[in-house]
């Protein structure tokens, strides 16, 4: 992985996000502003991040699970015409996040830059870090407004409500103690947990990682027996954060990341589940499985070193997820 030190592209040869052990050590997320309806600050950063359509611009990759995160709520809350999105290329280059300018489906559109990180100095020259997708670009004040997926897709859920006609809430307040309860599992044990599993660099790291994710597996998949839903029987903003990496399950992490204890299509309920959500409109147009595999199997020294990608497995998100209307 390589890293921004001082607005200078550096490849990252030390083990910067490794703990003792072999541990993998998520960096924090830096640029944390909030976009709101009236300008205000939110939660953290400054304010005046008015919501407007037209201002914003959201940076992406395909296959990135945090980044699947924004796309699928930009979808839901019908925002492709409010919020304007680039796609980075599914493989990273030597300089990380790479846009191909020639081509409509990765062209980076606000600059014509090649690399994601030139986007994030043409905002912050001294920015010192990862280059992360997703990211929010504010084109008014030409500037990065946050790169946490987390707190995006709580902007996209009501700051924009002003401009569709889907003001669903996803985060209802009656509902966010639970939310945030099982977010923080999933997060430790699921979405970063099949990080931590595949970036491993000790049995024992591994071991620590694989183990407690395939409990949080079971225990969700016996949650989904008496419930449609990680909390009650709505659509809420935990299932969201849940599905990028359930998606990705089979087709990417069992084989890439040695998440192989069980697939999720071995799972009655969850793969039920998961199916469900593809099957909500418009969700579909977001998943794309081959992007995926070309991500997680691409050319690597130490997890794949000749890039070859698999064929499988076959994945029927079509079939009928038979749990109910």
């Amino acid at each position: 992985m390589g890293i921004l030190v001082d607005g200078k592209w550096l490849d990252d040869e030390k083990d910067r996000y490794h703990g003792k052990g072999g541990q993998f050590k998520r960096p924090d997320s830096p640029i944390r502003h909030w976009v709101t309806p009236d300008g205000a600050a939110g939660p953290s950063g400054d304010g005046g991040f008015k919501a407007e359509p037209g201002r914003y611009h959201l940076y992406v990759a395909v296959n990135c699970p945090w980044a699947h995160r924004t796309i699928i709520f930009r979808k839901l809350k019908k925002l492709e015409n409010v919020i304007s999105i680039s796609f980075a290329r599914p493989t990273r280059g030597p300089e990380g996040w790479i846009f191909e300018n020639g081509s409509e489906a990765n062209k980076e559109h606000l600059f014509g830059k090649t690399h994601l990180h030139e986007v994030y100095t043409a905002s912050h020259p001294d920015y010192t870090g990862r280059v992360m997708v997703p990211m929010l670009w504010d084109k008014k004040q030409n500037c990065m407004v946050n790169n946490e997926s987390s707190e995006i897709i709580r902007m996209l859920n009501t700051a924009f409500n002003e401009f569709t006609n889907d003001t669903t809430d996803y985060y209802p307040e009656e509902l966010r103690s639970e939310i945030d309860a099982i977010n923080n599992v999933v997060y430790k044990n699921i979405n970063n947990g099949v990080y931590k599993t595949g970036y491993a660099r000790s049995q024992e790291a591994y071991e620590e990682n694989v183990i407690p994710l395939f409990e949080t597996l079971d225990s969700l998949e016996e949650r989904l027996e008496s419930q449609r839903y990680l909390v009650g029987d709505s659509l809420t903003e935990a299932d969201w954060r849940l599905f990028p990496t359930l998606i990705r399950f089979d087709a990417a992490y069992v084989g890439a990341f040695k998440c192989n204890v069980r697939q999720i299509k071995e799972y009655t309920n969850l793969s039920g589940y998961t199916r469900e959500l593809y099957q909500v409109p418009g969700i579909a147009s977001t998943v794309n499985i081959q992007a995926y595999k070309a991500g997680y199997y691409h050319k690597n020294k130490d997890r794949n070193p000749f890039g070859i990608v698999p064929v499988g497995p076959d994945i029927g998100f079509d079939v009928p997820h038979g749990r109910g209307a």
